[in-house]
């Protein structure tokens, strides 16, 4: 395995350098990466035992695959300060919404390997999803090598561009609604009487368990669903709610609305 760097140290590039090392992919000290506070550049050392610097042109310098992990707003500046550091066998890989690879290739010129992909945050558990696509220079062999590394802390898919926008809806945003949606049925079950904490468990477990049997099955969720509800019981009535509360509806606007977002940062 080459030599990972990241530029930058927030919450994505915590989750995915945890998962890389907790699935023993790459060893800490093949991994550098940058960030501006020393505070920051102390707890990332801490916590992974990984290197670091301030200077992102360190981590390009050091590495074979650097992974842009900054905000969209200050994407193309940091990417024009280490430019000139990046040959034709490094891979670029971006994670951030609404920076097409077109217009990295602006940035850093249209001959240089750039991946762009959309993990989400559950990889720091080993449970990610991400997205991934290439421009013309990336071999067959980068993209496996690409896609080992997403790999090892979850499950990714390799998608045409154009299919980022519902990557970004229905899977990198989406660990938020999840979030939420388990603090929803936490909140219920506190209001019947249960502990929160215990509440929390219970919730979380079945929104795993059940996300699980989707992927494990194979069954159609609808069909899922019917196995749960009993005729004349408890869960069909919970679902006459749900759905008469719009809940269904809801949630398809919300992502439409997380997808419209994204192709407007894009344009």
């Amino acid at each position: 395995m080459k030599k990972i760097g990241f530029i930058g140290a927030g919450n994505m590039a915590c989750a995915m350098i945890g998962g890389i090392i907790k699935s023993n992919l790459l060893h800490p000290n093949k991994i550098i990466a940058s960030a501006r506070t020393t505070s920051t550049l102390d707890k990332i050392k801490d916590e992974f035992k990984i290197n670091v610097t301030k200077n992102s042109k360190e981590v390009v310098k050091n590495s074979d695959i650097i992974i842009v992990a900054v905000k969209p707003n200050v994407y193309n500046r940091v990417l024009d300060e280490v430019k000139e550091f990046i040959d034709k066998d490094k891979i670029i890989v971006t994670i951030a919404a609404g920076k097409t690879i077109k217009s990295i290739e602006e940035v850093i010129q249209s001959d240089k390997k750039i991946i762009r992909t959309m993990p989400n945050t559950p990889a720091l558990v080993g449970q990610g999803m991400s997205a991934i696509c290439k421009n013309k220079n990336i071999t067959d062999e980068d993209l496996e090598l690409v896609k080992m590394i997403f790999d090892s802390f979850g499950k990714s898919e390799v998608v045409e561009e154009n299919l980022i926008d519902s990557a970004i809806g229905v899977s990198g945003s989406s660990p938020a609604y999840v979030f939420m949606f388990i603090e929803a049925m936490a909140d219920a079950a506190v209001i019947a009487g249960m502990p929160r904490k215990q509440a929390y468990k219970f919730a979380a477990q079945a929104v795993m368990g059940s996300a699980k049997m989707v992927l494990e099955t194979g069954k159609h969720p609808g069909e899922l669903k019917d196995m749960v509800c009993s005729p004349g019981g408890t869960t069909i009535e919970a679902v006459r709610v749900l759905e008469e509360e719009g809940m269904r509806s809801s949630i398809i606007k919300a992502i439409c609305a997380c997808v419209d977002k994204s192709k407007k940062m894009s344009e």
